[in-house]
This record gives structure tokens, C-alpha cells and sequence, in this order.
């Protein structure tokens, strides 16, 4: 009997990521990476991916998006494409078809990573292992700034999915305070996404440079980590500095929000190509700096995801799941 095709997608504001999940076990293989401009829709995309692997018409298809979920379609917060369940079934009309946010995706990587898939940032352990109630958050920079949870409950995880990135930003120090201001210039309202995420690092830049009365300059965010690792720019250092004290601070939020004590796991590109500085940051002080339950937050262990993939590994979790509830 020929294996069920199960296509995955996991879709950011730049790239869009599929591979097919195995049926009988978690993971996944023939993974492909293409770059979103390259295409208008999300169909296009996707059948050109199927052309270049199997050539199949998946019975599953099951994509996670950098947006919300409503009314089964997604629009992507960083991206033109539009990505509807309806549309989908109609171009693969023997597939089932479920959406994810990313993030939610994310969350439901997190019990199938191994030991070499996450490493410790700071000096908690972590102590999920054998247990069967936990709550645990997850965020991330890329494109934009995801950010989601996942509670296990008598051997059932349940995804907590929202766009808590979107919320305003709270300075707590003078500079960051500054920073704000010159942010509010730019942004009608300026969220934490504005500070944490590629295009955010690349704000805290700009707006430090006006803050010290430097010429106004606008460079992307890769070249100001080189700069960092160059040791060539002042700036620079106090704009990662900011950036990852900031990242820390909405760890720590998002912690005491969803009562996610069992640990934080920080996701995305950003951060898993320059782990050593997020490890010589301020990400734990920021996390740590919650007033009254500062002793708390001290306990909670947060933890970089290592894996090349988690969103395409969360998303296999799922159509195999879907696959198992589905009739054909």
C-alpha cells in the first residue's frame, strides 16, 4: 500500500518552508525552502514545491503561517499571501486541510525535540521530562515577533495560540525610554514587534543614532550584527544590547502571562545564528527583572530551540494527527 502523501508548509514573512511528514512516525523529509516573492499565491507555491519532490496530490495538507486563524484562512502579517483553506481544498481536492498559526506549530515541536535540539540560556535546567502537567511559552524574532505556548495536561497537549507581539512596548529603562520616543515618529503605535524581530533590530539602530545626535542612518539588520561580532560600531553594540534585554523582558511577560513556569523556548533565525551573543546579553537580567516575583522568574528556565525546523516538525505532529481522525 503506497504511503499517504502529508505535505507541511511552515510560511514566514520571507520564506516558505515544505517537506512531506512521515505517516507512522513524527518528522519529516523532502523538505524545500522557497522564498514567498517568487510566487503571488500560496497555491503556486505549494504546487510548485509538489512538482519538484513527488510529484503527488497530497490527502493532507497542513500549513503553519506567521499570522492568526480566522475563518480558516490566514493573512499573513509580513507577506502579500493569503493563505484559505477553502482555496486549498479546491486546487487539491482530495486533501484535508488544516491551518496553523506558527507559533502554534512551534509549541507542538517542543515535546518531540531531543536533547541535542535545545540549549540552556542561563543557569536553570530544565525539568519537563516525565511530566504530565506543564505549561510552557514560546517566542521568537524573524521577520516578525511570534509567540505561543503549549499546556500538557494528563497526556494531551493543547496549543495557546495568539499574537501577543503585538502588543505596546513597555520601556523599563531610560534608554529604552528614549528609544520609544524616537519610535513614535515612525509608528502610530509602537508594539513590541517594532523592537524585537529583524526589521525591529534595525529601528533600535536608527532610533539610537537620532538619540545621540549621529547622522540619520538605516541598515539592515544583518550588517548590524556584523558590526557587533567586528566589534566596529558602538551603536551597533548598544542596539543588540537593547535588542536582546527587550526580548528578555517580553519572555518574561509572556511567563507570568500564561503561567508558563515550566520554561520559555526561544525560537527563529535570529536568534540560533548568534546564540553566543544571546548568552552574553542582558536577555536573562530583562527576564528576571519582574519586581515582587523577580524570585519567581529566577526559577524558570528558558531555552534556545536548536532544531533546523521546529515549525515543520510541529506541523508533521499535526497531519499525522489529522491523518489518524480522517477517513478516506
Amino acid at each position: 500500500m503506497t504511503e499517504p502523501c502529508l505535505l507541511i508548509g511552515d510560511i514566514g514573512g520571507t520564506n516558505a518552508r515544505f517537506a512531506l511528514a512521515h505517516a507512522d512516525k513524527p518528522g519529516f523529509s523532502n523538505e524545500l525552502t522557497l522564498a514567498c516573492a517568487d510566487y503571488e499565491t500560496a497555491e503556486q507555491g505549494i504546487e510548485d514545491y509538489l512538482q519538484r519532490s513527488v510529484g503527488a496530490v497530497p490527502q493532507i495538507i497542513c500549513i503553519a503561517a506567521a499570522g492568526p486563524v480566522i475563518d480558516d484562512r490566514i493573512i499573513l502579517s509580513n507577506n502579500s499571501w493569503v493563505i484559505d483553506s477553502t482555496s486549498l481544498q479546491q486546487k487539491f481536492a482530495s486533501a484535508r486541510v488544516s491551518l496553523l498559526n506558527d507559533f502554534e506549530a512551534i509549541a507542538h515541536s517542543i515535546p518531540l525535540l531531543g536533547d541535542n535540539d535545545t540549549a540552556t540560556i542561563g543557569l536553570v535546567p530544565p525539568e519537563l521530562e516525565g511530566k504530565d502537567r506543564f505549561t510552557l511559552g514560546v517566542l521568537g524574532p524573524g521577520t516578525g515577533l511570534g509567540t505561543g505556548g503549549l499546556i500538557g495536561r494528563g497526556g494531551g497537549v493543547f496549543p495557546v495560540v495568539g499574537e501577543g507581539s503585538h502588543a505596546g512596548f513597555a520601556p523599563e529603562t531610560r534608554t529604552q525610554l528614549e528609544v520609544l520616543k524616537q519610535l513614535r515618529h515612525r509608528y502610530e503605535r509602537v508594539t513590541d514587534e517594532r523592537l524585537v524581530s529583524g526589521p525591529g533590530l534595525e529601528n533600535i539602530y536608527w532610533a539610537l543614532n537620532k538619540v545621540h545626535g549621529n547622522p540619520e542612518v538605516s541598515i539592515q539588520a544583518a550588517e548590524i550584527f556584523s558590526r557587533v561580532l567586528a566589534q566596529e560600531d558602538v551603536v551597533a553594540t548598544e542596539a543588540a544590547q537593547i535588542f536582546f534585554e527587550v526580548l528578555g523582558q517580553i519572555a518574561g511577560n509572556l511567563a507570568l502571562t500564561l503561567g508558563a513556569f515550566d520554561g520559555i523556548y526561544l525560537a527563529g533565525g535570529i536568534l540560533k545564528r548568534y546564540p553566543d551573543l544571546l548568552k552574553a546579553s542582558s536577555f536573562r537580567a530583562g527576564f528576571e527583572n519582574k519586581g515582587r516575583h523577580r524570585g519567581l522568574m529566577e526559577r524558570v528556565p528558558t531555552l534556545l530551540i536548536l532544531h533546523p525546523q521546529p515549525g515543520l516538525l510541529g506541523a508533521s505532529y499535526c497531519a499525522r494527527k489529522l491523518l489518524a481522525e480522517s477517513t478516506f
